[in-house]
Order: C-alpha cells, then structure tokens, then sequence
C-alpha cells in the first residue's frame, strides 16, 4: 500500500493540492499552498504510519483560520479510513 501512495505523492504537484483543496472549500494563499505542498512531500508516511498521534493543531499557524477548519475536517475524514 505505501508503495502505490509513495508513487503517487512523487507525482503531486502543487496543481493537483490545489484543485483538492478548492473541491474540499478551501482557497489557499500562495503561501498555504507552499507549506501544504512541502509538508506533504515531506511528511506523508510519517502522517500515514500514525495518524491517530498526528497533532494537526501544531500547524493551524499556517493557515487562515477558515482554511483551517477545512483542513481539519478533510483529515478527520480520511483518517478514518486509516484505522
């Protein structure tokens, strides 16, 4: 299973998070879009191994607080289907 996420986050492009988070509600600003797009890159597997530890309010600094309350109900979402 990770090795067919881990192809597909190598092929993400900052389009393809961006038109995500517009289908979910959420405009990023150019900057949210950055840190959204590198902390993916970055950080999926470690997400992925331990969602339940994952503290997504660390990073709610990085965000408007109505992208914020977007995101968190997006990763609350699919982190259902992680258990």
């Amino acid at each position: 299973m990770f090795n067919i996420i881990g192809a597909y986050i190598n092929k993400l492009t900052k389009d393809d998070v961006n038109k995500f988070a517009i289908s979910k509600g959420a405009n990023f600003s150019n900057e949210e879009l950055e840190f959204t797009y590198s902390f993916i890159k970055k950080n999926w597997k470690d997400v992925l191994k331990n969602p339940a530890i994952f503290d997504i309010e660390r990073y709610s600094r990085y965000y408007s607080k109505d992208n914020f309350i977007k995101i968190k109900q997006v990763f609350n979402e699919y982190k259902g289907y992680l258990k």
